[in-house]
């Protein structure tokens, strides 16, 4: 009676290894821990010094694994985590109609422990990948920011001569060009004693332009002059700093005056870059913008050899695109870029190897599952829907993990890097400070791509089990 009592409940000898079940060691959580300890330190680091101390080039190796110090520790958050939709997801499935649903959701709960492991390399890659195409988003917009800071528009022609008649029709009328803004630029005007850049313009196409960046930008409305004594401008901070509100009289070389007041501020203007600088509308101008000393030109792209034949031999024209070009002139823009890019192609690398040989490992065993199911009844398309929704879970729950984990590592490293000198060469023209920003297509292409190639490999793996039939898997005495 003592021994029927003893096993009056069916029982095990081992307990279960899988994932709803599996409890962390106390090893793993110490080491856990040192680990954050030291992500913590790295960020902290490069957020306060940046990638490099003071005086030291090279960098520091600890700053520099900052993004890979955080995925990892992202990756074993999310596999703590894992268990719990499981769980949670468990008893509804229970009351689903079909077995497919239930079947798949509890063959990921009880899959063994070492399966989660492939989830550490699938997030840490994904969120690399993904890193290093913010990285290299941020790159190219720099140096088109650069650019466009440089040139103010698509093309720049300057140094027009009194002489030069039709030009602008002419340019106007090239391939390639959208639109043409002319402007007076005088580079030696005074305002009060002080020796200034001036620009005479036509407020609503120089303020539609100047949009192109937000610095830039202002209400065309405020430049417009109103026929009174006094110009509205719009001016550089030093300039406002020293005039405030008040007029101040402007003479210009031809000997043309008037009196100006700084209506707005910017810290940059497409006609005149970031001097000191002032923009009056060309209304207000003794001669008007007749004949305008340059011309800023708008196209998708303007055609260079139409607009330097249309400008004429002694005008001086100016390509965004060779500006874009001159940007990277020394070994370090070229190979820190290439840097990024292999970083990218090697997270993507990582990321697909990881998940194949996931799938791969558990293809046998699959195999066989779906060999016994058919003896009870399953249909080709049921163990298709199976394995895919098997695959599902872990790799959903990767590819949202690696997209917010990217964009929550860019925002804790941004504030410590910048890619000015990634961008653009010593002394090329930097519109500012070039931080780090998530590029949402470099944050979901990577995860995208997960999902779907998990999709594929199961389809092909339920498609490869059904042409070779079930004999073979269901023989006696195979290791299986």
């Amino acid at each position: 009676l003592r021994a029927v009592a003893a096993h009056r409940a069916v029982g095990v000898h081992t307990g279960r290894e899988d994932v709803v079940r599996a409890r962390p060691s106390k090893r793993r959580l110490v080491a856990e821990v040192t680990l954050l300890a030291v992500a913590a330190g790295a960020v902290l680091t490069l957020r306060t010094r940046g990638t490099s101390a003071d005086g030291d080039p090279t960098g520091d190796e600890l700053v520099s694994l900052a993004p890979v110090l955080v995925a990892v520790i992202a990756a074993l958050v999310l596999v703590r985590l894992y268990p719990l939709p499981l769980r949670g997801l468990a008893r509804p499935a229970r009351r689903m109609r079909g077995v497919v649903g239930p079947l798949s959701l509890a063959r990921a709960g009880r899959a063994g422990g070492s399966t989660v492991l492939p989830l550490l390399a699938l997030l840490t890659a994904l969120t690399t990948a993904a890193f290093g195409g913010s990285v290299l988003t941020g790159v190219t917009d720099a140096r088109e920011r650069a650019a466009v800071f440089a040139v103010g528009a698509d093309a720049r022609v300057f140094d027009l001569t009194e002489a030069a008649k039709g030009v602008e029709e002419r340019v106007r009328r090239a391939p390639g060009v959208d639109d043409v803004t002319p402007v007076k630029v005088s580079y030696s005007a005074l305002a009060g004693n002080q020796r200034v850049s001036l620009a005479g313009v036509e407020p609503d196409a120089y303020a539609a332009l100047s949009s192109r960046l937000d610095d830039g930008a202002f209400d065309a409305d405020t430049l417009k002059a109103d026929g009174e004594d006094t110009v509205p401008a719009l001016g550089s901070p030093a300039l406002a700093e020293r005039f405030g509100d008040d007029p101040f009289p402007v003479i210009l070389e031809d000997g043309d005056s008037f009196t100006a007041r700084v209506v707005a501020v910017r810290t940059w203007t497409p006609a005149l870059g970031a001097d000191d600088f002032l923009v009056v509308d060309g209304s207000a101008l003794r001669a008007g913008l007749e004949p305008p000393t340059g011309l800023l030109v708008i196209g998708d792209p303007p055609d260079a050899a139409a607009l330097r034949k249309a400008a004429g031999d002694d005008a001086q024209v100016q390509l965004r695109s060779d500006v874009v070009a001159a940007t990277v002139e020394s070994p370090l823009q070229t190979g820190a870029e290439r840097v990024y890019a292999a970083a990218v192609a090697a997270g993507a690398a990582y990321a697909a190897l990881a998940l194949l040989l996931t799938l791969l490992r558990a293809a046998p065993e699959r195999a066989a599952l779906l060999a016994r199911l058919r003896t009870m009844g399953l249909t080709r398309a049921q163990g298709r829907r199976l394995l895919i929704l098997e695959s599902l879970p872990q790799a959903v729950l990767a590819a949202v993990g690696g997209a917010l984990t990217a964009w929550a590592a860019i925002r804790l490293l941004a504030p410590g890097i910048d890619l000015t000198t990634v961008a653009v060469s010593t002394g090329a023209p930097a519109a500012g400070r070039a931080l780090l920003r998530a590029d949402q297509l470099s944050l979901l292409v990577p995860a995208l791509a997960v999902v779907a190639l998990t999709v594929g490999v199961a389809a092909a793996q339920a498609w490869w089990s059904g042409r070779r039939g079930a004999v073979r898997e269901l023989r006696a005495g195979d290791a299986r």
